[in-house]
């Protein structure tokens, strides 16, 4: 089994069916039941303790079982005692222990309409987080925080496979920039704009899931199919509410613009919204409700090095503050390195924004000492959607 599925989508091999190896279902259960083996498969999640399967006569030599509910302590004695290993889930936790899947945006949000953003999901996780020592958890908390993270890496891996197989491998490309943009700004709108054209032209977008910036190429992307003149109007609509930190009316204005511009039903979720890598660590930041999958992590660093391990196609660095420019040096080690394969541009929008800060004269002697050759030609800096379009090297917008 190869190590790494998301290297495998967008780097150029063939991706890794890891669902050929993983049982998500009672469905799936029982159709692997009826061969009569289990054997070197991986259990995720699934109740075993309501309608009890019988497993006594089952091959389990090597299956793992992560996350599931056994009913007796006498059925796990047994399934360790023939060959099988044991992940139990963590009681008193509001978030899987190994999640099988990425999150949805009605998932982060559940519990909005009756308790408002204090009682939703997204938000009582981060309360847990909060509450059990955040950064420094003790070792339970710890253990069961990277069993998260780890299943939200592979349902990644899965989520993206499944989207080259239906797209192609065209790859994706990052939008970042500040969380703290407000909504109907200039800058707003045009990272919404270039990226409703991205993702029309069939690209990926990749955002960190916060405010800001990365919502607004969300929305973009989530409307990549409507006109522009319905993606001005949607960004009429949560203008009215422009400050993230106004938790509730924020949160109701992006629910009431999914209300009117529904995503279409038998569209693959990423192609309606991308991909948000979003971190509990920044949970006073309210979800970003317009990605079509979200792979919410606890481990920040984990988060921010998936963002930029997946954006080959071309990152963009929209204004931001102290986190963007961060991003922009972790990025260009990657493409020194060629630590994930070839680089696409680096588009800096907004010549003002950069001009004002060294970035650009940093970036480019550095990018040109590469030991894989001068990469400083990936450099640009622009305020014209058009010139960032053609850098990114997408035909036909």
């Amino acid at each position: 089994m190869p190590g790494d599925p998301l290297q495998s989508v967008f780097g150029g091999d063939v991706p890794f069916d890891a669902t050929a190896f993983e049982i998500e279902s009672r469905a799936e259960l029982d159709t692997h039941l009826a061969k009569g083996s289990l054997a070197g498969l991986i259990v995720l999640g699934v109740r075993l303790d309501l309608d009890p399967p019988e497993l006594a006569g089952v091959d389990v030599s090597g299956t793992l079982f992560v996350g599931c509910h056994l009913a007796a302590p006498e059925v796990e004695i047994d399934l360790i005692r023939r060959g099988a290993h044991l992940i139990p889930p963590f009681a008193a936790r509001p978030y899987p222990t190994h999640p099988a899947h990425l999150y949805t945006p009605e998932d982060l949000s559940f519990g909005f309409a009756e308790h408002g953003f204090a009682g939703m999901y997204d938000t009582l996780v981060y309360q847990h987080f909060l509450d059990h020592g955040s950064a420094a958890p003790d070792l339970r908390e710890a253990i069961a925080q990277r069993l998260h993270d780890a299943g939200i890496d592979n349902a990644l891996g899965k989520a993206l496979a499944a989207w080259v197989g239906t797209h192609g491998a065209r790859g994706a490309v990052g939008i970042m920039g500040g969380h703290a943009e407000p909504r109907g700004s200039a800058a707003y709108r045009m990272a919404a704009t270039l990226a409703w054209r991205l993702a029309g032209a069939g690209r990926l977008i990749v955002t960190g899931g916060g405010p800001g910036v990365m919502e607004a190429a969300n929305l973009g992307a989530y409307l990549s199919s409507r006109t522009a003149d319905e993606l001005s109007a949607a960004i009429d609509l949560l203008a009215p509410a422009p400050d993230f930190m106004d938790h509730d009316p924020y949160t109701a204005a992006a629910l009431a613009v999914r209300a009117a511009y529904p995503a279409p039903a038998a569209e693959s979720p990423l192609s309606h919204g991308g991909l948000a890598l979003p971190t509990w660590l920044y949970g006073h930041e309210p979800a970003n409700l317009f990605a079509g999958q979200i792979g919410k992590y606890f481990s920040n660093a984990v988060r921010e090095d998936s963002i930029l391990r997946l954006s080959r196609g071309g990152i963009v660095f929209a204004p931001g503050w102290a986190g963007t420019v961060q991003e922009v040096f972790q990025a260009a080690t990657k493409t020194f390195y060629r630590t994930d394969g070839p680089s696409g541009a680096f588009v800096f929008l907004g010549v003002d924004h950069w001009s004002a800060l060294p970035v650009e004269a940093l970036l480019r002697p550095l990018l040109a000492r590469s030991p894989h050759g001068d990469q400083s030609d990936l450099i640009v800096v622009t305020d014209d959607l058009d010139e960032a379009v053609r850098a990114l090297s997408v035909d036909g917008v």
